[in-house]
């Protein structure tokens, strides 16, 4: 009866690392595409946001749009980067909505 329990949690033991090497794979595979992803997303939206700072736009909606698809990549540091600035521009415009957006990434992002 040892001998059938020990053969049985070899083959659980076994079983167990395959799935999880399949599912480390599989998330590895996630996180690379989200990273190529957060990568175009970059080169799209650092022109809009040193277009919009560049030529001092005023547009609320134009800049809160731009605002809001910046959020959604907030995972990469760099699109981080450009959603501050684009904050810390829009206070001059805006504060209130300003420190709305700034909440709406702690609530989205930040960890804490």
């Amino acid at each position: 009866m040892k001998e059938m329990n020990t053969m049985t949690k070899n083959v659980d033991e076994s079983t167990y690392q395959y799935v999880v090497d399949i599912l480390s794979r599989e998330i590895m595979e996630m996180v690379e595409t989200r990273n190529i992803l957060a990568s175009r997303a970059l080169e799209y939206f650092e022109p809009e946001v040193h277009e919009i700072i560049e030529s001092r736009c005023c547009d609320k909606q134009k800049i809160e749009e731009l605002l809001d698809r910046l959020l959604d990549y907030c995972f990469n540091e760099q699109i981080l980067l450009l959603y501050r600035k684009l904050c810390r521009y829009y206070y001059q415009i805006d504060p209130a909505a300003t420190v709305g957006y700034v909440n709406a990434y702690r609530d989205m992002w930040d960890c804490e």
